[in-house]
């Protein structure tokens, strides 16, 4: 089926995005296809842009989204077609209306949850919880260092650090992200402009 997604055939600025049509074709086995309903950014996607992470071109862009299952591949069980779900990691080429994705990678979201709030944080706050949880488990009384503490992920893992009892420690680039890391949780915020 054609769908619509953002391509690049050279790295550089935003510039070198281009809508364009290509052919999707149906959900392998342990697929599905989705209709993307939100799409997540993040800094990798301008690193990859930009060629500071090359990728082979012409490639697409994009970690993470959300979206409604369309289609079942051979052998997928676990989902229906109508489900809302979010994503991250499943390749790049999230910029997309439409896009196979491994039914693995997908995870149900509740009535509660937007598509578009999953696809805002689902990568950063998986990247947080990775820290707080796997790295190093946060206990009440810990010390946490968060650098780009007014960032995504360091909003996030700033909060997360305060709910669990840590001190969090921030840095930033200027006093208006000091206030931002602050907000989020960041007992201190260092200024290192």
């Amino acid at each position: 089926m054609p769908t619509d997604a953002i391509r690049v055939t050279a790295f550089g600025g935003p510039d070198v995005m281009r809508l364009e049509t290509i052919e999707l074709q149906a959900p392998a086995a342990g697929e599905v296809q989705l209709r993307q309903t939100a799409i997540g950014f993040n800094y990798i996607d301008v690193y990859q842009r930009s060629g500071k992470y090359p990728l082979p071109a012409p490639t697409g862009l994009g970690h993470e989204a959300a979206g409604v299952v369309e289609r079942l591949g051979d052998g997928v069980t676990d989902l229906q077609i109508g489900d809302r779900v979010v994503y991250m990691n499943a390749g790049v080429g999230a910029y997309a209306a439409h896009r196979n994705v491994p039914a693995a990678r997908l995870v149900r979201l509740p009535d509660a949850v937007t598509d578009e709030d999953a696809a805002a944080v689902f990568f950063k706050a998986m990247t947080a919880q990775y820290l707080v949880k796997k790295t190093h488990a946060v206990q009440p009384g810990d010390i946490v260092l968060v650098h780009a503490a007014a960032g995504g992920v360091g909003q996030i893992l700033s909060g997360w650090a305060k709910a669990l009892g840590a001190t969090v420690i921030g840095t930033a680039g200027s006093a208006a992200k000091c206030e931002a890391a602050r907000q989020a949780g960041c007992d201190v915020a260092i200024d290192y402009s």
